[in-house]
């Protein structure tokens, strides 16, 4: 019996659980970083909040733009106020090869319309009108807390953030379904998927008329725009120009009688985005690779635009470490030094579902409490739209891990043909580049409150800065 569990043990690959395993110091680290993760979460539910967060973050941590010109090992650049590259330089040629951890800061939400604001005919209410942004089930977001966050640019320049449903003081927003009762036919008899249309996702604004003006067509969308330049001295014109995001109200929470879970919006992928940063900021000082970590936008929209992993961002702030180093920046070197780099696309993994095991296979599923997931490919059905990682740098990051007592498990996105998605992995991938994904899974993955574990936020900010120092 016990020749065949030492066989068993030496031949047999098992995922680890995190909390049978994981010395009492580490299940501490857990829980304090766990901490820090959720006041993140809680000030950060937009890209342009997350930057502004990392902005002060940075300056206490010692890093300088890189634009400044100040002799510094560390250095970070932001890019309209959407993305953010932060950097180590190491002892080694930066020409040999980066060390690089790409995370998005964007998530699933909904937007508001260019020009949303109307008065509903039918009912006298004020409304507003939504588009909703990456892959969302349009259900859930109804009747449900909602807040309000963005930026308004004025006519004279002037930006104005609004923050509108956090306070509990606040108001909040809600997009009302409709009762059961009249349901049977608008929506029992439909998909799930189509139950709830795009055009039906508009939010309940206001319903009180403008005092003055109480006979007039549009006297409630007036007083809401009355309401609106009281407070932030707006006019309707400048919502043409606005950004502004509607995400849910409420900060995240432990979840579970253990408190061993984190239960918040926005986790895919601000996870990676915090462990990522905390794992630099936490590196040790004389790193041999120069390390650098891309905070992007635009990943649950195809990684299109000018913030977004598809755009020259990260290349061009690479040709400037480049240059600040005194080596050549010139686009052979730069593609060299690109070709030599090892990147982890830092993104989450869906952890198997008990509600629903059916779409998972359980051998190839990542479990919650397991650790960080390795997962050498994406896309769907035939691996497509996949970066697929070599072998060899699969088994470098899986022996980096092993060797410094990371929890991981490897990982796959479902059951082959049940569906799939996809990670920034293949745009990094496309500069030569080595690269797989690396990240934490996630329980409910772009619902409105997502579901991780203490354990595996641990262990990616383990596994990252593992990477940052060893590989």
């Amino acid at each position: 019996m016990k020749k065949t569990e030492e066989l068993r043990k030496k031949l047999v690959y098992t995922r680890t659980n995190f909390w049978k395993e994981a010395p009492g110091k580490e299940q501490k680290a857990a829980l304090d970083i766990s901490e820090e993760y959720k006041k993140f979460l809680n000030e950060c539910k937009t890209e342009r909040e997350t930057i502004d967060y990392y902005i002060k973050k940075l300056e206490k941590e010692g890093f300088n733009d890189i634009n400044t010109g100040k002799k510094t090992k560390k250095v970070f650049r932001v890019a309209r106020s959407k993305n953010a590259a932060l950097a180590i330089i190491g002892k080694k040629p930066i020409s040999e090869g980066v060390n690089l951890i790409v995370s998005h800061i964007d998530a699933p939400r909904v937007d508001l319309k260019q020009n949303p604001l109307y008065e509903d005919s039918n009912s006298s209410l004020g409304m507003l009108r939504t588009h909703y942004y990456g892959g969302i089930k349009k259900y859930q977001w109804m009747s449900t807390p909602l807040a309000m966050h963005g930026t308004i640019i004025k006519k004279d320049g002037k930006a104005i953030n609004i923050c509108l449903g956090e306070d509990e003081k606040d108001p909040v927003f809600v997009m009302p379904d409709l009762l059961p009762h009249l349901a049977r036919k608008v929506q029992y008899t439909k998909k799930i998927g189509e139950a709830v249309d795009a055009g039906k996702m508009n939010i309940v604004f206001n319903s009180i008329p403008y005092p003055d003006d109480k006979k007039a067509k549009d006297a409630v969308k007036l007083n809401a725009l009355v309401l609106l330049n009281e407070k932030y001295g707006i006019t309707e014109s400048d919502f043409l120009s606005a950004e502004i995001e509607i995400v849910p109200a409420g900060k995240s929470r432990d979840a579970g009688l253990d408190r061993s879970m984190i239960l918040g919006y926005g986790q895919d992928d601000r996870i990676c985005a915090f462990t990522s940063a905390q794992a630099i900021f936490d590196s040790i000082q004389n790193l041999e690779k120069t390390a650098i970590v891309y905070l992007a936008d635009k990943e649950e929209v195809g990684s299109d635009g000018n913030t977004g992993a598809k755009s020259i961002f990260i290349i061009d702030f690479i040709a400037d470490l480049l240059k600040k180093n005194g080596e050549p920046s010139d686009s052979s070197t730069l593609r060299k030094t690109l070709i030599n780099s090892q990147v982890l696309s830092a993104d989450v993994n869906a952890a198997i579902n008990p509600n629903f095991p059916s779409v998972h296979e359980k051998a190839n599923a990542v479990h919650l409490g397991f650790g960080v997931s390795v997962t050498k490919f994406t896309g769907s059905g035939g691996k497509g739209g996949s970066n697929d990682a070599n072998a060899e740098f699969n088994a470098k990051i899986i022996n980096i891990f092993n060797a410094n007592k990371v929890f991981w498990q490897i990982g796959a996105l479902g059951k082959v043909d049940e569906g799939g998605g996809g990670t920034i992995a293949k745009f990094m991938a496309e500069h030569g580049a080595e690269v797989i994904d690396c990240g934490p899974g996630v329980l409910g993955m772009h619902s409105l409150y997502e579901l991780t574990s203490k354990a595996d936020v641990y262990s990616a900010y383990k596994a990252y800065k593992t990477f940052f120092e060893k590989a």
